[in-house]
């Protein structure tokens, strides 16, 4: 009687169970919760099909990010595949890499260490600087980003937003 007591109690408190742990930070249990945030930001949602970013995605419906993080390994582990849909642009995968071959004029891929993700994602500089830098690697459409400076900006604070744990590397 007593132990049910006790750990009714304990539930009731929220000692008993622990919390769930973060997803390690760029990994596909992470690109998922992104995905997810994504959808949440109508910067992203809203702004992308405005500026006709989203309708750029070489006529397979989707277009593909992929980012990682340089200390980690040198390839992409977490992909993003964003589609206009109802007029937004959704996210409408989160996960690892996928097979798709990447189209240098529709897809990013976009690296950096660890410490400058949590910088960005923090808001302590925006793509401009991070790309002047060098603290961003970046390939796709450069011009098409730079007329989106301010949805990239949200982007790259996305990755504060979603909660990850950067003490270990995902797993490849």
């Amino acid at each position: 009687m007593f132990r049910t007591t006790l750990a009714a109690s304990l539930i009731a408190i929220g000692i008993a169970a622990p919390a769930a742990a973060a997803p390690t930070m760029m990994s596909g249990e992470w690109a998922k919760a992104a995905c997810e945030a994504w959808n949440k930001d109508p910067v992203l949602t809203e702004k992308l099909v405005f500026t006709g970013w989203v309708d750029n995605d070489g006529g397979r419906g989707y277009k593909i990010m992929r980012v990682y993080r340089t200390d980690c390994g040198a390839a992409p582990t977490a992909e993003l595949r964003v589609a206009k849909k109802d007029e937004k642009a959704i996210c409408v995968y989160g996960g690892p890499p996928q097979a798709d071959k990447l189209d240098s004029g529709v897809d990013y891929v976009m690296k950096a260490e660890t410490a400058r993700w949590v910088e960005m994602g923090r808001g302590d500089y925006g793509p401009m600087k991070a790309m002047f830098t060098s603290r961003l690697g970046f390939e796709g459409p450069k011009l098409e980003a730079m007329g989106n400076m301010g949805p990239f900006a949200s982007f790259l604070l996305l990755v504060g937003k979603v909660p990850s744990e950067t003490a270990a590397c995902p797993d490849k």
